[in-house]
């Protein structure tokens, strides 16, 4: 038995300390070699150590015939150990990359069983560091993805943490040999035509004959790429503190941000900055549709672009750039007669619209900006709703979806615009909240 299996407990166990007092260790347990091993020997560690409540979780893709067996085994390994065991089946979304679908599947199922405080323990080690790093370079990946795994991450209300990345394939195969365990070998394991198999069995053995510290080498570098993203986001984070400036719409509750400062940072500066910023709102553009970010900023004064992306909009607008996602994305139904304006009235797609004040005397009705609206104004007379919206720059994609309060044809006010939402300070006014949903964060 090698010095190296020998302190594998002990590694472990170090890799763990900070992880001492989590409410909850889970254990991703597909039934492979590595997370085999991880389940054994924190079942081992939990015999002399005081050590959280372990608990595996197995995910059920149903992918393959033969998976159909591995429950079974799964619950077999974990009633040996003393383990308690939840099997959970996914349904895997059809797509371009299987690959990509089973993951995100599993790691959905994953982040809804996560409690808070508790901990996800993967099986991940060196050896696949190597192949991340090698399959997001030949896929044209930036500073973030090359930096591939990170140790720990965020998962739903608990954390991610992979405690044997410093540890190699083989030294799993040891003390899996050595203490006669039992794994599933999943026959998609050798099918050549997925990516990540291609790499492990045609390119790393061939790179490991000609440089056999590679693998060691391409964690170190993952490890430097790491160190970097973490100065880019500290840099991305001086930048939008810049830009984060309230305005005069925070009630409309959007993620927005000021241009002017963005638009003095050099063009890295700025994607660099941007992509920190939509990175919880949506999957990010590759290099290529960065293209529409460049629109946004050179297009004219007078311009409101747009630049569409997996998950929403960024829309340009009285100077600032907005998130949209959701209800924002859908045109507003068409008015509501107001039959009890004492309780809010819901608007499709569009929040809802309440009073505060004594109410006005109807029949009242929520319309939408058509064009060619006017509005009396007591020290104005009639102006022109366009010009209104203009004087109070309104953001564009707001103006549509604005609440109109009439009476027959006379428009009495504008949602929450002061000076054209109501009867003055001591009379009525309308009030309107834009959704109920969360803006994008997925």
């Amino acid at each position: 038995m090698s010095q190296s299996m020998i302190d594998l407990p002990s590694r472990l166990l170090r890799n763990l300390e900070p992880w001492r007092d989590a409410a909850h260790w889970r254990i991703a347990f597909s039934g492979g070699l590595d997370s085999t091993v991880l389940l054994h020997l924190l079942a081992d560690l939990a015999k002399t150590e005081s050590l959280p409540a372990i608990s595996a979780i197995h995910i059920h893709h149903g992918l393959q015939a033969a998976a159909d067996a591995w429950p079974a085994h799964c619950q077999s390994v974990c009633d040996a150990l003393g383990v308690p065991l939840q099997v959970v089946r996914v349904k895997v979304q059809p797509g371009a990359s299987l690959e990509r679908a089973a993951r995100e599947a599993r790691y959905a199922a994953f982040t809804s069983l996560i409690g808070t405080g508790d901990l996800l323990l993967t099986g991940q080690h060196r050896d696949d560091q190597a192949e991340t790093l090698l399959f997001r370079l030949m896929r044209g990946a930036g500073v973030r993805g090359l930096s591939a795994m990170p140790t720990q991450r965020p998962l739903g209300q608990g954390t991610l943490l992979r405690p044997l990345l410093d540890v190699t394939r083989a030294e799993l195969q040891a003390y899996a040999g050595a203490h006669q365990l039992r794994w599933i070998e999943d026959p998609s394991n050798e099918d050549r035509q997925f990516s990540r198999n291609y790499l492990r069995h045609q390119v790393l053995p061939r790179l490991a004959e000609r440089w056999p510290q590679a693998q060691t080498s391409m964690a170190r570098s993952a490890a430097h790429l790491r160190e970097a993203q973490g100065l880019l986001d500290e840099l991305a984070q001086i930048d939008l503190a810049q830009a984060a400036t309230p305005g005069e719409f925070q009630w409309l509750g959007l993620p927005s941000l000021e241009l002017a400062p963005l638009a003095t940072l050099s063009a890295a500066r700025q994607r660099n900055a941007l992509s920190h910023w939509l990175e919880p709102l949506t999957r990010l553009p590759d290099t290529d549709h960065w293209s529409g970010w460049t629109s946004v900023c050179d297009a004219a004064s007078d311009a409101s672009p747009v630049w569409r992306l997996a998950d929403g909009e960024l829309h340009r607008s009285a100077g600032r750039i907005w998130w949209l996602s959701g209800d924002w994305l859908h045109a507003p139904a068409l008015g509501a007669e107001w039959h009890d304006p004492s309780t809010a009235l819901h608007l499709p797609n569009n929040g809802r619209v309440m009073f505060s004040g004594q109410t006005p005397v109807g029949p009242l009705q929520i319309r939408y900006r058509q064009g060619g609206e006017v509005m009396h104004l007591e020290e104005r007379g009639h102006r022109d709703l366009k010009r209104l919206l203009n004087e109070r720059a309104v953001p564009a994609f707001v103006r549509g979806r604005l609440p109109l309060l009439f009476r027959g044809a006379e428009l009495l006010a504008v949602a929450n615009l002061p000076g054209l939402d109501g009867q003055g300070p001591h009379g009525w006014k309308l009030h309107w909240q834009p959704t109920d949903e969360d803006q994008g964060l997925r």
